[in-house]
C-alpha cells in the first residue's frame, strides 16, 4: 500500500454491470490498441495467439487507467502481472503495469460516508474524537484511514471498497482474455488453476474477519520483541467491511533506497525481511503471501520493521515446508540431481518433463541460489544476479519451458521469496544468507 495522504477520486464501480461496463471500455481499448488482425486471432485461439501482444504505451495507459478505476479484483491482476511479467510483457507494458502497484484510487466521500453509517451506524461520528477523511493508503480491496476513538486509541481503520467483494467472482471470469492479450503466459500454459487460486486469495482478502483473524495469530507468533511490529486487532471497530487496528508511524521501505538513509539502515531492513520471510515457512509454517512493498514499514527511530496486511495469509502444508528445505540444501551444494528430485516433489517439473526443458530449469534454479552459496553477507547492490535471471527466465519462456505450472500455493510462496530478493536488489543492501538459513538446514 502506498503511504502518502492521497486526495478522493471516482467512485468505485460497485454493481456487476456497471463493472462490466468499464472492463468492456477496458476491452475495447485493447481492441484498438493491437488492431482487427490481432482481435480476430484472440478471439479464435489461433495459433501464436497467447505470444505477448506488442501495444503501444498510450494503449496501455489507457487500459491501466481503466483497471485501477476498478479496483478489486482487475487490479489485484494487474499488480500480480506487474511483478511476474517483465519476462513475458514488453519494457513499455511491464513498466506501465508495475504503476498500478501505486495507482489505486481512493472513493470519494460520497461513497465513503454512507459506508461509514451503514458500518457503525447514523451517528457514527460519535464514536471518534477525530476522523481523517483523506486515507493514508489504498490498494486493490480498500483504503486505510487515520482515527482516533473517543476513549483515544490511535487506529488505523481499513474500509473495503463498495461492490468489490462481490464483483471478485465476476471480475475473474472475465480475465481470460485480457490476460491472454497482454501476454501474461507462456504458450500452452494453462492458467486456469492460477487464476482459481488467485481467485480464492481476493475472496480471503475481501474477509476482513479472516484477516483479524490471521493478524492475531501472526501476533501471537512474533510477540513483542524488537526487531518487528504487529499492529493489536480492535474488535469492537471492526466490522464485515472495516478492518480496525493499532495505526503503525514509519516509512514504506522501499523508501531506504533513498540517498538520505544510511546503508546500515538499508542493511538492517533487507536482513529483517529475509528472516522473517524464512520463519513464516519453516518456523511459524504461516506466511503472508502477498510480496508488496507497501505492506512493510521501517521505523528508523527503532529499527524495527514493521508488518501489515494480513488478508494473504495461508498455513504452509509440512510437505511443502520439507520441500523447500530439500531444495535449499540441494541448491547450497549444487547437487542438481537432489535439485530435481525435490523440484518433482514441489510440482516444479514432472518425470516425463522433456530433458532440456528440465536441464534448463535446474540451471535457473542454481543461478537464482548464488546468494545462499555466497560466504558472508551477499551484496546485492553490486551484483548483476538479476540480469542473468531475467536473461535465462526469457531464454525458457521463449522455449515453452513455463508450460507447466506447478501447485498454486507453492507459486505463490515462491513468489513471497521472490519479493524479498527484490526487496534487497532495491535497497542495495548487504545480506547474509546462509547465517540466516543456518537454523533451518
Amino acid at each position: 500500500m502506498t503511504q502518502a495522504p492521497l486526495t478522493g477520486g471516482r467512485a468505485v464501480p460497485s454493481s456487476r454491470l456497471n463493472r462490466l461496463w468499464h472492463l468492456g471500455r477496458a476491452t475495447t481499448d485493447l481492441a484498438a490498441g493491437i488492431g482487427m488482425r490481432g482481435l480476430i486471432d484472440l478471439a479464435r485461439g489461433n495459433e501464436g495467439a497467447s505470444d505477448r501482444v506488442q501495444l503501444s504505451p498510450e494503449a496501455f495507459q489507457r487500459i491501466t487507467n481503466r483497471l485501477s478505476h476498478m479496483r478489486g479484483a482487475m487490479m489485484k491482476m494487474g499488480q500480480l502481472m506487474s511483478m511476474d511479467g517483465s519476462d513475458v510483457l514488453t519494457p513499455e507494458a511491464a513498466a506501465i503495469l508495475g504503476a498500478l502497484c501505486n495507482r489505486a484510487e481512493p472513493m470519494p466521500l460520497s461513497q465513503l460516508a454512507p459506508l461509514l453509517e451503514s458500518e457503525y451506524g447514523k451517528d457514527w461520528n460519535r464514536r471518534f474524537r477525530r476522523f481523517a477523511f483523506t486515507p493514508v493508503a489504498a490498494a486493490s480491496i480498500g483504503q486505510v484511514h487515520r482515527a482516533e476513538t473517543a476513549d483515544g486509541r490511535h487506529l488505523a481503520l481499513k474500509i473495503q471498497f463498495p461492490g468489490v467483494r462481490e464483483s471478485i467472482d465476476s471480475d475473474m471470469d472475465n480475465l481470460g482474455f485480457l490476460s491472454r492479450a497482454i501476454g501474461m503466459s507462456a504458450k500452452g500454459m494453462d492458467l486456469k488453476p492460477m487464476l482459481e487460486e488467485a481467485r480464492r486469495q481476493l475472496h480471503q482478502e475481501a474477509d476482513y474477519e479472516a484477516e483479524a483473524n490471521a493478524l492475531e495469530t501472526y501476533r501471537g507468533l512474533i510477540g513483542d520483541g524488537t526487531h518487528y511490529f504487529v499492529p493489536e486487532v480492535h474488535r469492537d471497530f471492526s466490522t464485515g467491511r472495516i478492518l480496525a487496528m493499532d495505526f503503525a508511524d514509519g516509512i514504506a521501505i522501499d523508501q531506504l533506497a533513498e540517498a538520505s538513509f544510511t546503508r546500515d539502515d538499508r542493511d538492517r531492513a533487507a536482513n529483517l525481511v529475509m528472516e522473517i520471510v524464512l520463519r513464516e515457512l519453516f518456523e511459524f509454517r504461516l506466511v503472508q503471501t502477498d510480496p508488496n512493498f507497501g505492506n512493510f514499514l521501517y521505523q528508523a527511530d527503532s529499527g524495527r520493521v514493521v508488518l501489515l496486511d494480513f488478508g494473504a495469509t495461508h498455513p504452509v502444508p509440512p510437505a511443502i515446508v520439507s520441500g523447500y528445505r530439500d531444495l535449499i540444501r540441494a541448491a547450497m551444494v549444487e547437487d542438481r540431481e537432489a535439485m530435481y528430485q525435490s523440484a518433482i516433489a514441489l510440482g516444479f517439473a514432472r518425470e516425463d518433463t522433456e530433458r532440456p526443458q528440465v536441464d534448463g530449469m535446474l540451471e535457473l534454479m542454481r543461478l537464482s541460489s548464488e546468494m545462499m552459496r555466497h560466504q558472508g553477507p551477499y551484496d546485492f547492490g553490486a551484483s548483476d544476479l538479476f540480469k542473468r535471471i531475467y536473461d535465462q527466465g526469457q531464454q525458457l519462456y521463449y522455449e515453452g519451458a513455463y508450460s507447466q505450472l506447478p501447485d498454486p500455493s507453492s507459486v505463490f510462496l515462491y513468489r513471497k521469496f521472490l519479493g524479498a530478493f527484490l526487496l534487497c536488489r532495491r535497497l542495495r543492501a548487504r545480506v547474509d544468507l546462509p547465517r540466516l538459513l543456518e537454523p533451518y538446514l
